[in-house]
């Protein structure tokens, strides 16, 4: 596996598509065990994509683009404008509730980083915010839209691992709601150090945020929908999916009645440009991790990091590097179907929880997009800002301390992320 790993490295860095570069790197294993029949390389694609599960996936891509386009988001807008606009740096504190809003209904931090730069960007650069500290409000509050179910991270996750993903999306929330605070947190710190102002002159009236909240129920609804079905055996994460997908044609069509045929028609090209880029990577995977079993690569890994400490949490902080360097260089949903089997056994023999572990997985890999080389989300919002890179680097290094923090917390009182999937499922 060592001359895989070197080939797919060199792929990366002199700018292959992250698909290719996993089938090509994954293809010199049959190279090397020529006992091996090549017949299975092109088997291994089609029968990772014929899991049932991995159906939600797609499902969920398209049932976040569908309650984007049908009006939910401009009401949201609205909505955290009024229940945190009037504090100290009142725009960036927007980003942060708008965000813990979107993880109910888009699931991805790249899509929620591209709508709120090109909504709340200008409007904070209008207010005086540096376009660094912009750029990367916006990123790294995007974090929070894939903790919150539905998350396809946790799917991923609970699939390769064999992981209940009802389980993980009920600890996804406490997960988001603890990121939320934090994140909040730090912005009133760095607006009360930098002067920021707020964007509203006066709190607003409880009547106006009722009459808000009456406009956006039907989007703030759906992760418990998505929880309560789960829960009461309804539908599977597949089929809550397709739910999801149903749901957001009523609400555009019938309910705020901004979605229309045209609409519908530019939501469909665009779901499947982005699905069909990840279940291509997702189908490509199967080729690479093939001779992670036959190497007895998780083995190994648990014998070289039990070779350095026993401790739980130093052996967590250590797979927590990992997670963090295989981020910063390869795509979140990736790390995680490569790194889950390699990991997970080794978490489980010190006694760490696969659901807490899962969450952390996905908030430690999932920052990667805001991280060079590969940060997508870093290119999206620093594009759309006409930010600088430095600038943004230098405005990011609180939030990733930021982050680390709440990974930390999660790690010291597992049973704040584990009370809800504890409390449900028992």
């Amino acid at each position: 596996m060592a001359l895989v790993v070197i080939v797919f490295m060199i792929l990366l860095m002199v700018g292959m598509p992250v698909g290719f570069s996993i089938a090509i790197s994954g293809t010199m294993f049959f190279l090397q065990h020529p006992e091996l029949p090549i017949s299975t390389i092109v088997q291994l694609p089609i029968s990772q994509t014929q899991n049932v599960a991995l159906l939600a996936v797609p499902l969920f891509i398209f049932a976040g683009s569908l309650m984007n386009s049908s009006g939910i988001t401009k009401r949201l807008v609205k909505l955290s404008m009024q229940l945190a606009g009037h504090m100290k740096g009142g725009m960036a504190q927007v980003s942060v509730v708008l965000s813990t809003f979107m993880g109910g209904c888009s699931g991805s931090s790249n899509a929620d980083a591209a709508m709120e730069s090109r909504i709340l960007g200008p409007e904070m650069e209008r207010q005086g915010y540096p376009r660094g500290f912009s750029a990367v409000v916006i990123g790294f509050t995007s974090l929070i839209t894939s903790t919150i179910p539905p998350s396809i991270g946790m799917i991923l996750y609970g699939t390769v691992g064999e992981v209940s993903i009802g389980r993980l999306f009920t600890a996804g929330i406490m997960a988001g709601l603890i990121m939320m605070f934090v994140m909040m947190l730090t912005v009133a710190i760095m607006a009360r150090v930098r002067g920021f102002k707020p964007a509203r002159k006066t709190k607003a009236k409880p009547r106006e945020i009722v009459s808000s909240l009456k406009e956006t129920i039907w989007a703030l609804m759906f992760p418990i929908v998505l929880l309560g079905s789960l829960r009461l055996g309804l539908f599977t994460p597949t089929e809550v999916g397709a739910f999801a997908c149903v749901y957001a044609l009523v609400i555009g069509f019938f309910v705020y009645k901004d979605l229309n045929c045209k609409i519908l028609i530019k939501t469909l090209k665009e779901s499947i440009s982005d699905i069909g880029a990840i279940m291509f990577m997702i189908s490509m995977s199967a080729i690479f991790g093939y001779g992670i079993p036959m190497e007895k690569i998780p083995q190994r890994m648990t014998v070289f990091i039990t070779g350095v400490t026993t401790d739980p949490i130093l052996v967590m902080v250590i797979i927590i590097l990992f997670l963090v360097l295989f981020g910063m260089f390869m795509e979140g949903s990736i790390v995680i179907i490569l790194l889950t089997p390699i990991f997970l056994p080794l978490v489980k023999s010190i006694g760490v929880d696969p659901v807490l572990f899962g969450v952390i997985v996905c908030v430690v890999v999932t920052m990667g997009i805001l991280t060079p080389p590969v940060g997508i989300a870093m290119y999206i919002v620093c594009g759309t800002l006409n930010c600088k890179l430095q600038d943004y680097l230098i405005e990011s290094i609180p939030f990733i301390f930021a982050v680390l923090l709440i990974v930390a917390i999660y790690l010291s009182v597992p049973d704040l992320i584990l009370f809800l999937p504890n409390l449900l499922y028992g």
